[in-house]
């Protein structure tokens, strides 16, 4: 069994969201090498910190049940950004997450992802709330949340000594 077999697909009208495989490398290297693109999740970063988050993103399955996909369009084949739930360490809480790379933006991708991740979090996880976080100046993430339907529910520091605004999201219709 590879790595990736035991994280559930998930298909929607437009993509296929696949657990994280090595060929995805060059997709995690070229997003999070380019500043403007990777900016709100830790970028811009050496391939061989991109390859630790891919190794983050497969392993978080392992370690917690659930966590990223690969977002895949499924007309062309290809691997266009990464979505899913997820809870690091140290966290105070989890939060759906996305990113997508800049040729595939503005299709409304994000948010067709988004809906399928917050799916499975109330559907196949059993959770109560699904929630998710982002930084204050994050306008693109703030206007996906309101997309989704997302309220503030509250406002929180995190240990990279951020604050930010919490956001509960409803069960996709």
């Amino acid at each position: 069994m590879t790595t990736h077999e035991h994280i559930p697909t998930l298909k929607t009208a437009r993509l296929d969201l696949r657990g994280p495989r090595s060929e995805d490398f060059t997709v995690y290297r070229d997003f999070f090498a380019d500043a403007a693109a990777s900016h709100f999740y830790g970028g811009p970063m050496e391939a061989d910190r991109a390859w630790r988050v891919l190794a983050t993103d497969l392993g978080h399955w392992s370690l917690r049940g659930y966590g990223r996909w690969s977002v895949v369009e499924r007309a062309s084949g290809l691997m266009i950004g990464g979505c899913g739930l997820w809870w690091p360490e140290g966290y105070p809480r989890s939060e759906l997450t996305w990113w997508i790379v800049p040729s595939a933006r503005r299709n409304g991708y994000a948010l067709e992802a988004s809906r399928a991740a917050i799916a499975f979090g109330y559907d196949m996880l059993g959770w109560d709330l699904v929630e998710t976080h982002m930084n204050d100046d994050n306008v693109a993430a703030r206007a996906l949340v309101q997309k989704l339907g997302g309220i503030k529910i509250l406002r929180e520091k995190f240990p990279d000594e951020l604050v930010r605004d919490i956001f509960g999201l409803p069960r996709p219709n």
